[in-house]
């Protein structure tokens, strides 16, 4: 079963474009950008405990390379209920950073606010295939 999934195109204002997907956990619908340099979806580390607060954040080892620091404290989180579009992940695992800084420069372009970046774990599994005319995310479920 394919499942289409509509894409919103941002405008970074020169400086090439964004592509945002809309998710939800539980009931909470947010945004992400679709990033295929990246080899996990990550989310932000305050906006998902306000997401759940029953949400665990483990603490890992692991240096975040590609975010401009080899420093950065990584947490893991199981998310209970993760939706793509029809696409449902339950207990869906996510490497969590603080991406305040991504938030503050998307609000500096009027840009609306993410989650996080849906990254390659979901991509290569899902068979991903970036319809750019069609402004839409086809996932082979």
């Amino acid at each position: 079963m394919k499942v289409n999934i509509p894409l919103q195109v941002i405008d970074m204002q020169g400086d090439g474009y964004h592509l945002l997907v809309n998710v939800k956990i539980g009931r909470k619908k947010y945004n992400v950008v679709l990033d295929t340099g990246a080899s996990k979806t990550v989310f932000d580390h305050e906006l998902l405990a306000k997401a759940n607060k029953s949400i665990v954040m483990e603490a890992t080892h692991r240096l975040s390379a590609g975010l401009g620091t080899l420093s950065m404290e990584s947490f893991t989180a199981v998310v209970p209920v993760f939706n793509i579009g029809r696409l449902e992940l339950p207990d869906f695992e996510v490497a969590v950073l603080d991406l305040s800084t991504i938030n503050q420069a998307y609000a500096q372009l009027n840009h609306p606010e993410v989650l996080g970046v849906l990254g390659g774990d979901i991509l290569m599994q899902y068979k991903a295939v970036i319809d750019y005319g069609k402004k839409r995310l086809k996932l082979e479920v």
